[in-house]
């Protein structure tokens, strides 16, 4: 591997002579006397057979060469600074990086004012999120996909070395747009009377389980969707009926583009789980999981 003659000390250098604006300033701010910064600027234009910095008046300036170095250079900078602070963050026991899937029902307000506590005291652990949706969110945390569930719901599932802890439960209601015709039967809405209309459906996110389903009207056509602003969209719309959490659609209510329905039948709220694997020993991961139950409590 050809050896080369860019070194760090060198980025450090032009950043400082960029920032101060001469070599002088620059052997101040880097403690260095000033025949050392030209030396190690002197240096590296020989080897790179290029100009790096042009007089203007007192000021050293960068060439266009010079410039796309420091550029570029800046990013490397940033990435040793970054893989010292994961290194260190490693050797105290906290992870760098916490992978989080978290299901489309939860309230992710609550688990973003969560994430803001934890950031704010580890500030150097990166929080990676993606979305899932019923047995999908099992599945990326036994598929070692993600570090952290949030929100999966029952039955946790009986595979060794998987730590659940009730989190919330999921309260829902049967909702409809304001001009659906269901709105206009003035008594408790029967199953056989949500069979003549469509029903919006969240798709299961999992790939290789078997997919599951909840508070689907069976018999009914349906509208199958991604994720749940998606399914709040088309109820809106006008598209079809169906349940959504109530601490969700609040402003929709208010407004007036929902309005809940009254079913013969009542729904059963569901609880919803936090969990994670047990060897997963991160502190990282300890802490993250306290300020979110304290947010969910």
């Amino acid at each position: 591997m050809q050896h080369s003659p860019l070194t760090l000390e060198a980025l450090l250098v032009l950043d400082a002579i960029d920032q101060r604006g001469s070599f002088a300033s620059a052997a101040e701010q880097l403690n260095k006397v000033p025949s050392a910064i030209s030396y190690i600027v002197q240096k590296l234009e020989e080897q790179m057979g290029v100009t790096l910095f042009v007089r203007q008046g007192r000021r050293s300036v960068l060439t266009p060469a010079g410039l796309h170095l420091l550029e570029e250079g800046r990013r490397v900078l940033l990435a040793v600074g970054k893989l010292t602070e994961q290194t260190q963050t490693i050797a105290h026991g906290w992870e760098p990086k916490i992978r989080i899937a978290i299901d489309t029902i939860v309230d992710e307000r609550k688990v973003f004012k969560a994430c803001h506590t934890f950031l704010a005291e580890h500030e150097n652990i990166e929080l990676d999120f993606k979305e899932e949706v019923l047995n999908g969110t099992w599945e990326a945390l036994i598929e070692d996909e993600v570090d952290l569930v949030i929100g999966a719901s029952d039955p946790v599932p009986a595979q060794q070395g998987i730590r659940a802890k009730s989190l919330a439960e999921y309260r829902s209601v049967f909702v409809a747009a304001l001009e659906h015709p269901l709105q206009k039967l003035n008594r408790a809405i029967e199953s056989s009377d949500i069979l003549k209309y469509r029903t919006v459906v969240v798709h299961d996110s999992s790939r290789n389980a078997i997919a599951k389903s909840s508070n689907i009207i069976e018999g009914s056509k349906h509208l199958y969707v991604s994720n749940l602003q998606q399914k709040i969209c088309a109820i809106e719309a006008g598209v079809g009926v169906g349940f959504l959490p109530v601490d969700q659609i609040s402003s929709q209510i208010e407004s007036g583009t929902l309005k809940t329905l009254t079913l013969a039948e009542h729904s059963i709220p569901q609880p919803l789980n936090i969990a994670w694997k047990v060897v997963n020993k991160g502190k990282g991961l300890r802490a993250l999981v306290e300020c979110i139950e304290t947010q969910f409590d």
